[in-house]
């Protein structure tokens, strides 16, 4: 018990150490990506594999493109960081050929 209660210290203390670096808006962003990565985990209990649907995508790709990559690599997320990151160019882009699309046929 007094073990484990010393691990637990000790994992805590290097925890905050990782912490330290990061701005309050990056600590918010992974805090916030965390918290929508375990609600589609929730409601995909007892599925095999899981299946991000397009706005989960857009949702994740928006928050996690402003961190740098060095803190996405360190992260502990359900995709790799260069998925989230092609989310999001795929995002963008599809958001650029909306705008550009002409107003009138012709």
């Amino acid at each position: 018990m007094l073990l484990r209660l010393a691990y637990l210290g000790v994992s805590n203390a290097f925890a905050m150490l990782r912490l330290l670096p990061m701005t309050d808006r990056d600590k918010d962003a992974e805090i916030l990506a965390l918290r929508h990565q375990i609600t589609v985990l929730e409601r995909q209990l007892g599925k095999e594999k899981i299946r991000f649907t397009p706005s989960d995508r857009a949702f994740l790709a928006a928050l996690l493109h402003r961190l740098p990559r060095h803190v996405l690599r360190r992260s502990r997320l359900l995709v790799r960081p260069d998925t989230v990151l092609r989310w999001h160019r795929n995002l963008v882009a599809r958001r650029h050929a909306a705008s550009c699309r002409h107003k009138r046929p012709g």
